[in-house]
């Protein structure tokens, strides 16, 4: 378990995020059929929080990409290992991610969602972190802008490892 430190982000401040988060995307969705897609496993806690503070009658499914494997840097290649089982046709596709930090990730699958019959792809990050970017995406909902360290709990991970965490902290690399 990591050291008793102070969090970067505490489980009040990211509540209260998810709350307006989940405001501003049911006035902005009223009257469309959405679709939340979570980023597994990353997003799985942001997700569901997420759907709970959103007051539509909306759809949920997960779909698996790899680009990190057991690495704190991505390897660059994003693969899709679990696709939607939702028929996303004529719907509104708002991807849920934990972290947007290189944007590698974020803007394949928005590619790749874009190309579906799909009617529209957003993206919707906890963290936006712009310090490593290298690929052009834009986050159209944005929980906090950190751009600080390896970022764990509340979903994030390292090798599999601080999910649990009900707080954000950033990872000390010795």
């Amino acid at each position: 378990m990591l050291p008793a430190r102070k969090p970067l982000l505490t489980a009040r401040q990211i509540q209260d995020r998810v709350l307006e988060l989940g405001r501003q995307i049911t006035q902005d969705y009223q009257g469309r059929q959405l679709v939340i897609l979570g980023v597994l496993n990353g997003a799985f806690i942001f997700a569901a929080d997420l759907c709970r503070a959103i007051a539509l009658d909306l759809e949920i499914d997960f779909i698996r990409v790899a680009s990190y494997g057991a690495a704190t840097v991505s390897s660059g290649t994003v693969r899709l290992l679990q696709k939607p089982g939702i028929d996303l046709t004529g719907k509104d596709v708002l991807l849920v991610e934990d972290i947007v930090d290189t944007g590698a990730t974020m803007a394949w699958l928005q590619n790749h969602f874009r190309q579906s019959p799909a009617r529209s792809v957003r993206i919707c990050s906890l963290i936006d972190k712009k310090e490593r970017r290298t690929a052009e995406v834009e986050v159209d909902y944005t929980g906090f802008d950190l751009d600080r360290g390896f970022l764990v709990g509340y979903g994030l991970d390292s090798a599999e490892h601080y999910r649990n965490l009900p707080a954000i902290y950033a990872l000390d690399e010795d």
